[in-house]
């Protein structure tokens, strides 16, 4: 039987930090490192972590139902004390490669935090470029509450930029696949060629086209 943790069960980074008399705990994660098109986005968020004010329901974004996330998400935003979310383009990643991408954004997104943070739980095994303390955790949207919740603004809002997209090019199914190489997205890189948000690097061996942007709605 799976197991259900409840949000006090996924505080066990943020205690720790607590306890070494940090209060402001920030969690940052990300969503889109892997699709073909889009931006990668990331999002960071301090959350009031006194049991009275925990939200239940809080997981890694990719195991929640679409509606869940939205409910969740709205239920993040409005308990904050602080939250960001930010994105980096698809030349951006084209430029500095994915990792870089990601890593620039989710500096962005905690240094817009206000308050700032007093240390912040990234998902990953990398490092961010912040002056406040921090800590990697593998896994982390589903391990810890705090990155979990940023998991989910991150995913929320970049489906939501996926669907704006899907109806500047809809001949590549944007609004279902969000960007990721699904058999019907190949297909229609195959039958189109690329569009402006195709990540040019990802994509090398779907289409290797000269002049390969395709118009909005063509």
């Amino acid at each position: 039987m799976k197991k259900i943790w409840n949000a006090e069960q996924k505080l066990c980074f943020e205690r720790a930090l607590q306890g070494r008399g940090m209060e402001l705990i920030a969690g940052a994660d990300e969503a889109g490192r892997g699709p073909l098109a889009g931006p990668v986005v990331c999002a960071a968020v301090i959350l009031p972590l006194d049991a009275a004010s925990l939200i239940e329901g809080v997981d890694d974004s990719k195991k929640l139902s679409e509606a869940a996330r939205e409910r969740l998400d709205g239920y993040i935003r409005a308990r904050a004390l602080a939250f960001a979310v930010c994105e980096e383009s698809n030349e951006t990643i084209d430029r500095i490669n994915i990792l870089e991408a990601t890593k620039l954004c989710m500096k962005r997104a905690v240094e817009a935090l206000d308050p700032p943070p007093s240390a912040v739980l990234v998902d990953g095994d990398f490092r961010i470029d912040v002056a406040c303390a921090q800590q990697s955790i593998v896994g982390g949207d589903a391990l810890s509450y705090s990155v979990g919740a940023a998991s989910i603004l991150a995913k929320v809002y970049r489906d939501a930029r996926m669907r704006e997209y899907d109806k500047l090019y809809p001949q590549y199914g944007f609004a279902v696949h969000k960007g990721y190489g699904t058999k019907r997205h190949t297909d229609a890189i195959r039958e189109f060629g690329l569009c402006a948000i195709h990540r040019r690097t990802f994509t090398k061996k779907f289409w290797a086209g000269a002049g390969n942007a395709a118009p909005p709605n063509s």
